[in-house]
């Protein structure tokens, strides 16, 4: 277990030569473990996240009867499964602030039998969730907010899923049409759920598809606007979890504005992550990018050039380079993530908010940002908004400037409890 203190002051770095291997993937994690648990037999996943998001999947799964059992120091989970089955008739379960396990197990929760509980912390009670449920109760659930807000906690009375024709919103979380997906193959008849509108994020819903083939089932897309499902049943097989690419982009970045050049081990042209995209934009910029087939190389460039960004599909690592735009040449745009307002925080204002206190024009706009950079960047002190990305973002502009001190450090345990100490990578002045 690592501590923290209640503020972290980087200092700026020098030049770095590295290579770097970050933690398990969260999203490939948390897909795993509902495969696995739905599976029949027993499924050992190596190179797992032991995180904050991971634990409390970790958690629910045992209290709804399922065996796990995790050893942290070797990143192995052994999980049985059992068969489409959830054993406990009825559990109340706490997810914290992780959206995925929220959204995930409101759908699996709903293919048992009994009554369910799940419920977060005070923010994950305005995270929306009201289009899952909708479309749940299309397949024959019973599922509600218990306080009427369309967001958590949320009431699942379960007696199995009919299946038939599900529509889900696609624009604001991807998780919703994941969650479904995940679970349809064990719906009593054939399942067909349509996405209503734009379909944010998409790369997550390619993985979730990716992941269900290699655990046995397939599905029928259709351009990511209908899918297919019949009734199967997932099988068990041994599976290696990749480094997380999201975590990635922070020694990216990294290399980018400190100078020298970072090597990503693990993650290479055969990555499920579509934020391992994150590069192509870093080339665009200016950076020498080298890809291999399981490592990635970033190296910086002269300078930074601003650019004009669509991130919608990589939109976890938008944080990464907004804090990269500060110090780039011209300025920057991200459009298309106005989903972003629903993660942790709301991450467009509080993105413009804190960079602000760096030096820099910042356009707030309902999809995106428009980011000036100042003459010179201003140190301040970073409030993070209990958000891991909003620290590990930030702490980027302390290897160009002096006085960047981030609050709450310990925020970023949701997805990678030792990021501070991986970020001695870069070295000290």
């Amino acid at each position: 277990m690592f501590s923290y203190p209640d503020s972290i002051t980087i200092s700026p770095r020098l030049s770095v030569q590295a290579r770097v291997k970050v933690p398990g993937s969260k999203s490939l994690t948390n897909r795993a473990l509902i495969l696995a648990a739905l599976a029949n037999g027993t499924t050992t996943m190596t190179g797992a996240l032991d995180s904050d998001d991971t634990r409390v999947m970790l958690t629910a799964l045992s209290t709804l009867g399922f065996d796990v059992k995790h050893d942290a120091e070797s990143a192995t989970i052994v999980i049985v499964g059992r068969s489409g089955k959830i054993p406990a008739k009825g559990a109340q379960l706490f997810l914290g602030n992780s959206g995925t396990s929220l959204r995930f197990l409101t759908a699996m929760t709903a293919i048992g039998y009994g009554d369910f509980t799940l419920d977060g912390v005070p923010r994950m009670r305005e995270r929306p969730i009201a289009d899952l449920i909708q479309a749940l109760n299309g397949l024959g659930s019973t599922v509600k907010s218990e306080l009427g807000t369309g967001c958590p906690p949320v009431l699942v009375h379960a007696s199995g899923l009919d299946g038939g024709i599900a529509i889900v919103k696609g624009d604001v979380s991807s998780q919703f049409l994941s969650a479904l997906l995940m679970v349809s193959p064990y719906c009593r008849e054939a399942t067909s759920i349509i996405v209503d509108g734009e379909l944010v994020s998409t790369p997550y819903v390619s993985m979730t598809l990716d992941l269900m083939e290699i655990f046995g089932v397939q599905i029928s897309n259709r351009k990511f606007r209908r899918f297919d499902i019949v009734p199967q049943r997932y099988h068990s097989r041994p599976f290696a979890i990749e480094p997380d690419a999201s975590s990635a982009s922070y020694f990216f970045a990294g290399a980018a504005l400190a100078g020298g050049s970072i090597t990503v081990d693990g993650l290479g042209s055969t990555s499920k992550q579509g934020d391992l995209r994150f590069v192509d934009l870093l080339e665009v910029m200016g950076c020498k990018v080298e890809r291999g087939k399981t490592e990635t190389t970033v190296s910086s460039g002269d300078f930074l050039r601003g650019i004009d960004a669509d991130m919608n599909n990589i939109s976890d690592t938008v944080m990464t380079l907004a804090v990269l735009a500060v110090f780039a040449q011209g300025h920057t745009r991200i459009r298309n993530v106005g989903h972003i307002r629903h993660k942790e925080t709301d991450r467009l204002a509080a993105l413009a908010t804190e960079l602000r206190k760096l030096g820099a024009t910042v356009d707030e706009l309902a999809d995106g940002l428009v980011i000036f950079p100042p003459a010179k960047v201003t140190p301040a002190s970073i409030e993070t908004y209990d958000d891991h990305r909003m620290a590990m973002a930030f702490a980027l502009a302390g290897l160009r400037t002096e006085g960047i001190n981030i609050q709450n450090p310990g925020c970023v345990a949701k997805t990678y409890p030792g990021f501070w100490e991986a970020f001695q990578v870069f070295p000290a002045k």
